[in-house]
């Protein structure tokens, strides 16, 4: 392909507190540097469909704010076909869009190294993704207000969990990632976290309830992440009931609640960051890379990495939680 001069955006996968501040800093940082922007709604679907509008600067004003996506996002199934990613192709060239900025997860960059590879298209990534759980970047557009939200809704369980001297498994989301749970955990004072990272190492609940969770304490919360490898919160429940009846169980699953609210100012910033990298990111020729951040640098990520490698767990806060949590 030869020179850049229109781009287009999308969002894909789950939705993200900070998605609308990523749209923002990539429109306005495409115009800033002389480029045209199109908007691509329903993400894949819409390229699909070719749901296209340009966009200017005006069309992002006031959404830093909001949570959500503008552009929307939806399931496409095919665009996971040969024939859905030619459609999307001859829509991109009918649009005259030569290069394509993709805000979402694991999924969503993999199927824009899918289309690169297969359509010579300059991709770019942005981690667009409330779990964290992408490789070689620190954090996610949307994790840090994701965690916030977590700590407050424990904050108000545990006004009911120390009332009722209860014990209360709290499931988060994170799919096969740990970070929202175990760092939930930290900053809600909870007593325990099982994760899926551990699963296959030791019996989580029977760790936790040799522990002797009660010695000091007359209410305790356990948060849980959603992944299939640790059963989720009712699976505990469950067991708990069956294996220790002398205790007054109760299950919270937080949802979608996780997903929604205002971004915080560091989802705002990360995002703001991020976004306008990835233009700059474009001028300089890169492509088929998910921007990141790492010790608070801009950093590239080819696809494959970011996408194939697990991002590990740091366990020294596995740690911290089981020293506090006495």
């Amino acid at each position: 392909m030869g020179k850049i001069k229109c781009i287009g955006i999308l969002t894909s996968g789950g939705d993200a507190p900070g998605m609308n501040a990523a749209i923002r800093a990539v429109t306005r940082s495409a115009i800033f540097n002389g480029l045209k922007v199109k908007g691509i709604y329903r993400g894949y679907k819409g390229l699909v469909t070719n749901e296209i509008v340009e966009f200017k600067s005006q069309n992002v004003s006031n959404i830093i704010q909001q949570g959500g996506t503008i552009l929307k996002t939806a399931r496409c199934k095919e665009f996971t076909t040969p024939e859905g990613r030619k459609a999307a192709y001859e829509n991109m060239k009918a649009q005259e869009i030569d290069a394509l900025i993709v805000i979402g997860g694991d999924g969503s960059l993999t199927g824009a190294r899918i289309f690169a590879e297969e359509y010579d298209v300059p991709c770019i990534g942005l981690p667009g993704t409330i779990d964290n759980d992408l490789y070689g970047t620190d954090t996610t557009i949307g994790y840090d207000t994701a965690l916030n939200t977590i700590m407050e809704c424990i904050d108000k369980i545990r006004d009911t969990a120390t009332s009722h001297e209860r014990l209360f498994f709290v499931e988060v989301m994170g799919r096969d990632a740990g970070f929202l749970a175990l760092n939930g955990a930290i900053a809600s004072g909870a007593e325990a976290a099982i994760i899926p990272e551990f699963e296959t190492e030791v019996d989580q609940l029977e760790e936790f309830i040799k522990n002797g969770f009660r010695k000091s304490k007359n209410s305790s919360i356990v948060l849980v992440a959603e992944s299939e490898l640790t059963g989720g919160a009712m699976h505990y429940a469950e067991r708990v009931k069956n294996e220790y009846p002398q205790y007054d169980v109760r299950v919270t699953i937080l949802g979608h609640l996780q997903r929604g609210g205002s971004p915080t100012a560091h989802d705002r910033i990360l995002a703001s960051r991020l976004g306008a990298a990835s233009i700059e990111a474009l001028m300089e020729g890169q492509r088929n890379v998910m921007i990141g951040i790492h010790h608070d640098n801009i950093v590239y990520v080819p696809f494959s990495k970011a996408i194939k490698n697990d991002k590990p767990i740091d366990r020294d806060l596995v740690n911290v939680l089981r020293e506090l949590s006495i």
